[in-house]
């Protein structure tokens, strides 16, 4: 499952990054079209300007010229001097003679007064030195006498800039009136009309315009962004609703085998733990400590497959038991395999049984084969296993354990691990109720299906001995012990002997039929643990009538417990000899 988160984040940085980008590229070129639409007003303002200009001068040049009242603006032109009737009077009044370029000059005057428009008649061949080119003019004069076309650019001029166009001024028959002298033919191109429109105007406008398109590309991106997350968010509790919905599935299996057995109640949670904190001593990320603990939860998942003949047996078991039991992790590994939200933790829990030394199960790993968090979890299931109760073996101190894990240091546990371990678990308090004993009545019954005596249904002497921990849980106890049965056997038969033992069983069944423990064991003996039951003088009477007529004999002897001191570690016959 971390597998998929991974991958969801990654997918969603994706999105965010494709989202972001995406939405940059289009208002990079929504703001760049709109400088570029800036420059194309420009343009188109230029050529507009130049037009008109060209259009009012071709009018004057047609016309010969314009006469005009002599003013302090228009004065007689000097350099029309050459000109026959260039002034006359008319009723006191003097006039002069104003030729299209002159005229033309002083109107860009006006213009530039009103919008700005920096417009410039000028030549290489100047008629008016007052025209003279300024750099840029006089590379666009270059220009258009070899391209005879507009040629046009942006340029600064003190520091701010302009579009600047030039118009090539081709020669006309009505020039030549002007500029014949100059050494001009019709078609040759003597000059330009140049026009410069500034840009702030317009580049505010574009950058108005930009940022409220950004602001508005903003709120999109903003809402992509809310939207990516939503779906994320969705995504993501997809994926948990799944992964819950299969953690409890299996947790609700690993709690059936925890039920089958008094042992594997907490065991479970008691590794995880464990694990969880070697690995922190370790300084393994939340990440694996994580990972670690969920493989620690589902360990012994596969143990669900083991007959209870073999899991819930108290006792050692055998080599082809044994066998049998090994069979777990590979059976865990089979159910976790093709669930993804287990792809990180099914090899832990395959694993969690192999050794340092090679030693191990199933595939006899050596060394660092093993993954390390595999190796963790074996130490820390080991750790449980000494620190419990079991029926044929009683449990070890933390300390104790703690030492026992060092001397297989190199050989069953990997030593780096066992050095952290040292450390993580050595403030581990065990609850006393960590051991194999049955607490509830379904537990004790399962329990006791190794140990019922099949001719009586009554507990056998096997399973005294694992009540030895809970003998001191009821006041009394009786012992009942048959004399001659053995002959009583040889004489009526083992059937006969059956019956009257099934009798005897009945009897006590009948009066200890509650908050009590009935056993048969060495063959003619009955051994009950109680609270409550028949009345020790009322009980003999039965007995009595039970084996009237057979010559078999019965002892009964009773006792406190509450006066004798049980030492839950001595053995069977140590504790039947202080008892009786």
């Amino acid at each position: 499952m971390q597998t998929k988160r991974k991958f969801l984040f990654f997918i969603s940085n994706i999105l965010y990054i494709s989202w972001t980008l995406l939405l940059i590229t289009i208002l990079a070129i929504i703001i760049h079209r709109n400088y570029k639409y800036a420059k194309d007003i420009a343009l188109h303002e230029a050529k507009t300007s130049v037009n008109k200009d060209l259009a009012y001068r071709s009018w004057v040049a047609s016309h010969g010229g314009v006469y005009v009242p002599v003013t302090k603006r228009t004065p007689p032109n000097p350099y029309l001097a050459h000109i026959k009737n260039r002034d006359f009077s008319v009723n006191g009044r003097q006039y002069t003679l104003m030729n299209g370029a002159y005229t033309l000059s002083q109107m860009m005057k006006d213009y530039k007064k009103l919008y700005g428009v920096e417009t410039h008649l000028t030549s290489k061949k100047l008629l008016n030195p007052k025209n003279q080119p300024d750099e840029w003019e006089t590379q666009a004069l270059d220009n258009i006498e070899h391209s005879r076309k507009q040629f046009y650019e942006l340029q600064k001029i003190d520091n701010k800039e302009y579009f600047r166009l030039m118009n090539p001024l081709v020669t006309k028959k009505s020039c030549l009136k002007c500029h014949a002298f100059q050494g001009y033919q019709v078609g040759d191109i003597r000059g330009g009309v140049s026009v410069a429109i500034p840009m702030e105007s317009l580049y505010s406008d574009a950058f108005k315009n930009s940022l409220l398109v950004s602001v508005f590309f903003f709120i999109i991106w903003v809402l992509g962004i809310l939207g990516i997350r939503l779906f994320k968010k969705k995504i993501s509790d997809y994926i948990d609703e799944k992964e819950l919905l299969y953690e409890q599935y299996i947790y609700g299996l690993i709690n059936v085998v925890e039920k089958r057995d008094t042992y594997t109640a907490g065991h479970s949670q008691r590794v995880a733990n464990y694990a969880q904190r070697i690995a922190e001593e370790m300084g393994f990320g939340e990440q694996e400590r994580h990972i670690v603990h969920r493989a620690g939860m589902l360990h012994d998942i596969g143990k669900i497959a083991i007959p209870d003949s073999v899991f819930l047996k108290p006792t050692k078991l055998t080599k082809e038991e044994y066998a049998l039991i090994q069979e777990h992790v590979v059976i865990s590994y089979e159910m976790l395999k093709d669930i993804s939200i287990f792809d990180e933790i099914k090899e832990i829990v395959r694993d969690h049984h192999e050794h340092y030394d090679g030693s191990g199960y199933p595939r006899g790993l050596l060394g660092d084969e093993t993954p390390i968090l595999a190796q963790i979890l074996m130490l820390a299931d080991s750790f449980d296993a000494m620190t419990t109760d079991r029926i044929y073996k009683g449990r070890k101190s933390v300390a104790e354990a703690l030492e026992e894990i060092s001397l297989l240091s190199g050989k069953q546990f990997n030593p780096t691990v066992v050095k952290a371990a040292l450390k993580a678990l050595r403030d581990v308090e065990i609850d006393d109720a960590h051991h194999q004993n049955p607490q509830t009545l379904l537990e004790k019954e399962r329990f006791s299906y190794f140990y019922k005596d099949a001719l009586t249904n009554l507990y056998s002497e096997y399973y005294l001995r694992s009540e030895i921990y809970n003998i001191k849980d009821f006041k009394y106890a009786i012992w009942i012990s048959l004399h001659n049965f053995h002959q009583y056997n040889k004489n009526h038969g083992w059937h006969k002997g059956d019956e009257l033992l099934r009798k005897i069983a009945a009897l006590l069944q009948a009066c200890y039929k509650e908050d009590a423990k009935l056993y048969r064991f060495y063959g003619d003996n009955f051994f009950v643990t109680y609270n409550r039951g028949c009345d020790q003088e009322e009980l003999t009477q039965s007995l009595k009538k039970i084996l009237a007529d057979t010559q078999v004999d019965f002892q009964l002897k009773a006792v406190v417990l509450e006066r004798v001191d049980i030492d839950s570690k001595e053995r069977f016959e140590d504790v039947l000899k202080k008892l009786f």
